[in-house]
C-alpha cells in the first residue's frame, strides 16, 4: 500500500477526507461504522417514518377522492397536478436530505454501503406518484437497518417492501390457477421472480433457467400490496396452488402460505452462487472493475462460514491485500464525487458552511405551506379546498390604484431579499440534485432494476469530466473564497496528492482556480 491507511480508508471505503474530521485509523474503525449505522436514524424521509406513512395515506385518500369526484375533467386534472407538485417537492426535500446525510455523516463506509445496497436492490421513484414518497422510506426502513446482519434478513426486507413490489409489478401478479386469477382473468407477472434470481441473488449466467424464473414467480404469487394501508400483504386467494420447483427444490402445496416464498428466499440467500455474485459486486464497487478471484473466494468463504453474515464478508474484503493496493483504480460515481467535494469544502463551525447553505436553501419561498399539506395526517389534511383557493394572486395590480408600484420604482428590500433567496436556491440546486441529474445519477431514479453502472468507463468520459469541471468551479466560488488552495489540497487529498497536482495547484493564479484544480484533479475523481 503506497498510501497511508487513514487516507486509503477514507478515499476508497468512504466519502473522502473532511477538514477537521479524523479518518478511520483501523479496519475495526470501518466495521464499527456499520454497527453504529444499524442503530442510527437517517435524515430522511423528512419528518420521520411515521409522518411519511401518514403522508402516504393522505396522498392515497386524496387521489381516490379525485378519481371519484363529480365535476369536469379540468378540475380533476388541476387537483391532481397540485398533488403531483406537492409529492415532487417532498421527494426533492428527501433527496436533498439523502445527499446531506452522506456529506455530514462521520461514518463514510456505512454511507457507501447504503448507496451500494440501495443500488443492488434498485427501485425507482419514477414508477408512480406514491413512489415519490415510498422510495425514500424504503432505503430508511428496509435497507439501512440490515446492512450489517445476515444477507437473508436484508433480502427478505427488500423483497417484501411495497417499494419493490410496486416497482417490479408484483402487486399485479396473480396465480393463473388461483381463485383470484381465474375470477379476474389475469395471470402471472415474472418481473420480481426474474430480478430476484438475475440481480438480487444468484446473478446472470449462474445456471438457473427460464423454468426456474417462472417457478420463482409462481412461489411469489400471493405476495402483494394492501393499497388501502400501503403495506405488504399475503393473500392465499391469488397465490398459485401446488408445488413449484426452483433450482431443484420444491416449494408450496395444495394450500399456499407466506412461509413458502420465505423458504425460497432463505435458500437463495444461502446458495454459493449468491455468495460469489454479491462478493464480486462488493469488490467491484469498492476496489476494482476486475477484482482478483482470490478476493472473491475469500469473501465467499466468509459468507459460507457465517451463514451470510455481511459484516464478516466486509471484514474479509478489508483483510485482503487487494483492498489496499492500486489506488485510483475506481472512478468516483457522480454521487460519490459531489458528496466528497461538498465534504471537502464543508469547513466552519457546527455542521459546516456547506451544510448550512444546502439545508437553508433546499426549497423556494412559498413551498412550506405546500409541504404541510402533504405531511399532514389524514385528519389534519381534511381541507378539500380547490387549488384556485390556495393559489396566490398572480394578476398585475391596476396601474390606476394608489397601491400600484411606480413603473421605475427601485426594488423594495422585500423584493431584494426574495431575489437573493431565489438565487441561493438555484445555486444549491445546481450544486446538489441538479448536478446529479446532469451527471447521470439522479437520487433514487436508476435507469433500470439493474441500478446505476459501476464501471470506470461509464463515469470517466469527456462529457462527464466537463460537467465535473463546471461543478468544481461553481462549488469553489460558492464555498472556497477564504480557503488556501495548498492547505485545501493537503486537507482533502493528504498523501494521495501527486507531485504534479501539488505543483499545478501551487501555481494557480487565484484561490478559486486553485480549489477548482484540486476538485478536478485525477486523484479527486478516482478512489
Amino acid at each position: 500500500m503506497s498510501l497511508s491507511f487513514p487516507t486509503m480508508a477514507a478515499i476508497r471505503f468512504g466519502y473522502g477526507l473532511r477538514p477537521g474530521e479524523a479518518p478511520p485509523q483501523t479496519k475495526d474503525d470501518l466495521i464499527a461504522q456499520v454497527t453504529r449505522g444499524a442503530g442510527s436514524v437517517p435524515g430522511f424521509p423528512v419528518g420521520g417514518i411515521e409522518a411519511r406513512r401518514a403522508a402516504l395515506l393522505d396522498l392515497q385518500d386524496r387521489l381516490k377522492q379525485i378519481r371519484q369526484a363529480d365535476g369536469d375533467d379540468l378540475d380533476r386534472r388541476q387537483q391532481r397536478r397540485l398533488l403531483q407538485r406537492r409529492a415532487q417537492m417532498l421527494f426533492q426535500m428527501d433527496a436533498n436530505a439523502r445527499l446531506m446525510q452522506a456529506v455530514l455523516s462521520p461514518d463514510g463506509f456505512n454511507e457507501r454501503l447504503a448507496t451500494f445496497w440501495t443500488n443492488h436492490f434498485s427501485t425507482s421513484a419514477a414508477k408512480s406518484l406514491p413512489m415519490r414518497l415510498i422510495v425514500p422510506l424504503y432505503e430508511a426502513e428496509a435497507i439501512r437497518p440490515y446492512m450489517g446482519g445476515k444477507f437473508a434478513t436484508l433480502l427478505r426486507s427488500a423483497t417484501e417492501h411495497p417499494s419493490m413490489l410496486i416497482y417490479l409489478d408484483q402487486a399485479q401478479s396473480l396465480g393463473p390457477g388461483s381463485q383470484g386469477g381465474m375470477r379476474r382473468n389475469k395471470g402471472l407477472n415474472e418481473n420480481l421472480g426474474r430480478e430476484l434470481l438475475e440481480l438480487h441473488t444468484l446473478g446472470a449466467g449462474s445456471g438457473y433457467t427460464q423454468a426456474d424464473v417462472r417457478s420463482a414467480a409462481m412461489v411469489l404469487t400471493g405476495l402483494t400490496v394492501d393499497y388501502k394501508e400501503l403495506e405488504t400483504a399475503f393473500r392465499p386467494q391469488i397465490s398459485e396452488p401446488g408445488r413449484h420447483e426452483v433450482l431443484g427444490v420444491s416449494y408450496g402445496g395444495a394450500k399456499r402460505r407466506r412461509e413458502d416464498y420465505l423458504a425460497m428466499l432463505d435458500d437463495l440467500a444461502a446458495n454459493p452462487k449468491t455468495a460469489e455474485h454479491i462478493s464480486r459486486k462488493l469488490s467491484v464497487h469498492f476496489i476494482s472493475d476486475q477484482p482478483p478471484q482470490d478476493l472473491i473466494a475469500a469473501m465467499s468463504e466468509a459468507w459460507k462460514k457465517t451463514d451470510g453474515e455481511l459484516s464478516a464478508v466486509y471484514r474479509a474484503m478489508l483483510d485482503h491485500p487487494a483492498a489496499w493496493r492500486d489506488e485510483g483504480a475506481k472512478a468516483r460515481q457522480p454521487f460519490d464525487y459531489i458528496v466528497t467535494g461538498l465534504r471537502a469544502l464543508n469547513s466552519g463551525a457546527g455542521a459546516g458552511d456547506v451544510a448550512a447553505f444546502m439545508q437553508a436553501y433546499q426549497q423556494e419561498d412559498g413551498d412550506g405551506d405546500e409541504m404541510m399539506a402533504v405531511t399532514a395526517t389524514k385528519d389534519a389534511g381534511s381541507d378539500r379546498r380547490s387549488p384556485d383557493a390556495q393559489a396566490p394572486n398572480t394578476e398585475a395590480p391596476d396601474a390606476r390604484s394608489p397601491d400600484a408600484p411606480a413603473m421605475n420604482a427601485p426594488p423594495s428590500l422585500d423584493d431584494e431579499a426574495k431575489i437573493k433567496r431565489r438565487k441561493a436556491f438555484q445555486m444549491a440546486r445546481a450544486l446538489g440534485q441538479g448536478a446529479l441529474r446532469r451527471m447521470g445519477q439522479p437520487t433514487w431514479l436508476p435507469p433500470s432494476p439493474a441500478g446505476f453502472e459501476e464501471s470506470f468507463s461509464a463515469w470517466i468520459t469527456a462529457s462527464q469530466l466537463s460537467e465535473r469541471l463546471s461543478w468544481a468551479r461553481r462549488a469553489s466560488a460558492q464555498f472556497g473564497k477564504d480557503a488556501d488552495p495548498r492547505e485545501f489540497l493537503k486537507a482533502t487529498l493528504a498523501d494521495a496528492a501527486r507531485d504534479e497536482t501539488i505543483r499545478v495547484v501551487s501555481q494557480a493564479p487565484n484561490k478559486i482556480s486553485g480549489l477548482t484544480l484540486v476538485l478536478a484533479s485525477p486523484e479527486f475523481n478516482r478512489r
